[in-house]
């Protein structure tokens, strides 16, 4: 009965690892506001270019470099390997941003700040490799306050949870885990702050 507790831990963590992956989690969340917020027509409208120029792009491009041997796997757990990853999100992200303001006029706020993060997740990864799924999670959980702070609080019960399992799963450290936390906390509180902020 011991053996099987380590296993089933394992098992565990790989599956909320995996489900909470940063590219899931946004996609869940630009879901619910796409909903909660529009009609179904405009939620489409508002969701279809999300989905084309940021999501479908980079798990292509993630099967891609997994296949090719570029990534050793979906994770890229790589510090090395991650800069290259985050260079191609960041584009992603400019491409939909820029996208955006000259179809509709504005600068989407959230993407701003989606991309704030990941500069400041890749200025960590020089010293030291920052938990993506923690940092993503916990940057969501703060999205979702905005909405519904409930529902903030349960998806930051989420991002806990999952930067348990890097460390089970022993793609990440301790102290990359905290360091993903502290950085994703750090811009979640001006991201609330400023939608505070604008909404007054």
């Amino acid at each position: 009965m011991e053996e099987k507790q380590p296993s089933f831990i394992l098992k565990a963590s790989k599956i909320i690892s995996d489900f909470f992956n940063p590219l899931l989690s946004l996609f869940i969340f630009f879901l619910y506001m796409s909903l909660k917020n529009y009609s179904l027509k405009d939620s489409l409208l508002y969701f279809l270019p999300i989905l084309l120029i940021i999501i479908i792009p980079i798990i292509v491009w993630l099967v891609w470099n997994v296949k090719t041997g570029r990534y050793t796997n979906m994770d890229v757990s790589n510090r090395v390997q991650r800069k290259t990853l985050y260079i191609f999100i960041a584009a992603c992200i400019i491409g939909y941003i820029a996208f955006n303001y000259f179809k509709n006029g504005y600068i989407d706020f959230v993407m701003l700040f989606i991309l704030i993060l990941l500069f400041a997740l890749q200025i960590s990864n020089f010293f030291i490799k920052s938990s993506m799924h923690t940092a993503f999670n916990i940057f969501v959980a703060a999205l979702f306050y905005a909405l519904d702070p409930a529902f903030g609080f349960i998806w930051l019960g989420i991002a806990v949870l999952v930067g348990i399992t890097r460390i089970i799963l022993k793609r990440h450290s301790p102290k990359e885990v905290f360091m993903g936390a502290i950085i994703a906390f750090i811009v979640s509180f001006i991201y609330l702050y400023c939608n505070i902020e604008f909404q007054h």
